[in-house]
């Protein structure tokens, strides 16, 4: 959400920002809310005079009791009363118009960073970097869920059964891998400096519409029926959702953490649930990175914790590349965004394994998470990025790590995790 001041002093700029994210149908917001604006403050304006008369009148009436004026007592009174009812009458006609101004600027979308590219979709997305050469074998690549399959690792009927369509059961070597790269994601990202934390798996409305825009709560969170909690999407939600209401001081910035949780999301769209494989479904587990720094050092931590994916995919034997967000596949919340995709060698392409995002101000100034520095409170800038996400992550190391006998070779960085297998050997 954007600060009313600086919608107030930069209307223009608003609305071209809107047309930049391909939004039009937000542009009379802009204007809407300048309206609105006025109103509030010429009402908060008569307000304060209000209240200046009513304690300059209210002082006199000891005087004038010491007097014996008790008429002129009596008028005084009557008029504090009716000024006092002006007062909340225009009270509440400003509580009122300040909710249809959020209710607007709620969706109005944060300004991009000048470095984003200008497009509709995610068709205009532009690739940034590419790492590590692609692996194209001598072999035909099995579908991943057929590969899970051989090892008896991968049952999607029986969780059909049990949950329906967007659900696994992960078993034996695939689910011991699955929980593998997970710790292995988890202290790689430790020793890069960043504080472990397992967070609550559900939290409550205030929380949801301070981390995320409306368009991504409707199509992704699932809510508890009877209650006010939600599933998480992501732990970003709720180790952003920690600060709510907080003043943090200066000297504690920036605050780094890694988070793991499991993920519950609706997927609906046009994307949907993937019927065959595990790439989209309605349940993952996830370790997230999450950083809250100071606005200046905000695009520093975006690069920096971006490379820390990097590395730990090039340390999994994994090519991939990533991938600039235009403009118009940025949500509301969001500065600056980039992919992070992996090689398929089966579908010789890349697919999406994570993404990195700038929040700016945005979720802060939402939750009200404020920074106290030596010249005063500021608010500060939040960012979020995955570390590794499963079992879409099992995708790419399955098929990156695959021998044409059917066995998987397991790297050294992650043969700790996995009771020292140097290879998975397939049942069948």
């Amino acid at each position: 959400m954007l600060d009313i001041k600086f919608l107030r002093k930069n209307p223009d700029v608003v609305k071209q920002n809107i047309r930049n994210k391909f939004q039009n149908e937000k542009l009379a917001m802009v204007d809407e809310v300048i309206a609105l604006d006025k109103k509030s403050r010429k009402i908060k304006q008569e307000v304060e005079i209000l209240r200046a008369a009513k304690n300059k009148i209210s002082k006199k009436i000891g005087k004038l009791i010491e007097c014996g004026k008790k008429e002129e007592v009596e008028k005084i009174k009557k008029n504090i009363t009716a000024s006092g009812n002006r007062i909340e009458n225009l009270t509440l006609r400003e509580r009122k118009i300040e909710a249809e101004i959020r209710q607007r600027m709620i969706f109005i979308p944060q300004i991009i960073d000048s470095s984003v590219p200008i497009g509709k979709d995610d068709s205009e997305n532009v690739e940034i970097q590419k790492y590590g050469d692609p692996i194209v074998p001598d072999f035909e690549i099995p579908h991943h869920t057929d590969i899970m399959k051989s090892f008896n690792g991968i049952d999607l009927d029986s969780a059909r059964r049990v949950a329906g369509n967007g659900f696994y059961y992960l078993m034996g070597d695939i689910s011991r891998l699955h929980s593998a790269v997970i710790s292995y994601a988890r202290d790689f990202i430790i020793d890069r400096g960043f504080i472990y934390c397992v967070p609550p798996f559900m939290i409550r409305s205030d929380v949801v519409t301070g981390v995320m825009s409306f368009s991504e709560i409707k199509s992704m969170m699932y809510k508890i029926e009877g209650e006010d909690l939600y599933l998480i999407g992501t732990s970003e939600h709720s180790m952003i959702g920690k600060f709510i209401d907080q003043i943090i001081r200066e000297d504690q910035l920036p605050l780094n953490f890694t988070s793991y949780s499991p993920c519950f999301r609706k997927e609906k769209g046009a994307h949907g649930i993937e019927e065959k494989g595990v790439y989209r479904m309605h349940q993952f587990e996830k370790q997230e990175m999450i950083v809250i720094c100071r606005p200046e050092e905000s695009m520093q931590w975006y690069e920096r914790v971006l490379y820390h994916t990097v590395d730990l995919f090039r340390s999994l034997n994994i090519s991939l590349r990533t991938l600039e967000c235009c403009s118009g596949d940025l949500s509301d919340l969001k500065v600056k965004s980039c992919d992070v995709d992996a090689w398929s060698p089966r579908q010789k392409r890349y697919f999406e394994v994570g993404s990195c995002s700038n929040m700016g101000d945005a979720q802060a100034r939402r939750l009200r998470i404020r920074v106290q520095g030596k010249k005063g409170k500021y608010l500060a800038h939040t960012l979020n990025n995955t570390v590794l996400a499963s079992p879409r992550m099992l995708i790419a190391f399955l098929e990156n790590n695959l021998c044409a006998d059917g066995t998987v070779i397991i790297p050294k960085v992650l043969q700790p995790y996995i009771g020292g297998k140097e290879k998975l050997i397939p049942k069948k």
